[in-house]
Order: C-alpha cells, then sequence, then structure tokens
C-alpha cells in the first residue's frame, strides 16, 4: 500500500536518539549532580536510538513482501 507509519518513526526517534546522544556525552558532568549523577539524555537518547532502529527494521520487513 503506501507510506508504512513505522518508517518516519523510525527515522524520527533515531535521528532524536542521536541528538541525545552527542549532547549528553559532551555535557558538563556537574548539570547532572541534581539527578543523583545520572546522565539521563545519554541514556534516553540510547534508548530512543534503539527504539527507532527497532521501527526501522519491522518496517524495512514488512515492505519487502
Amino acid at each position: 500500500m503506501g507510506l508504512d507509519i513505522r518508517l518516519p518513526i523510525g527515522f524520527l526517534f533515531s535521528i532524536f536518539g542521536v541528538l541525545l546522544i552527542a549532547y549528553g556525552a559532551q555535557s558538563d558532568p556537574a548539570i547532572y549532580q541534581r539527578s543523583l549523577g545520572i546522565n539521563i539524555n545519554l541514556e534516553w537518547g540510547i534508548v530512543m536510538l534503539v527504539f527507532g532502529a527497532i521501527m526501522l527494521a519491522l518496517g524495512r520487513r514488512g515492505t519487502k513482501i
């Protein structure tokens, strides 16, 4: 049929995940003292990138029929 919704969602989450990973890796560790030293940007960037990759894989698998 037309465009599979999993492909644009996968691209969106992958791009935002990469941006969050880059920001979390380059940011000053002092800003994370209020959150017990947990780099939440890095962790959620990884989660978003993995989710985006899964959505892209499922979308690509669905279009091969």
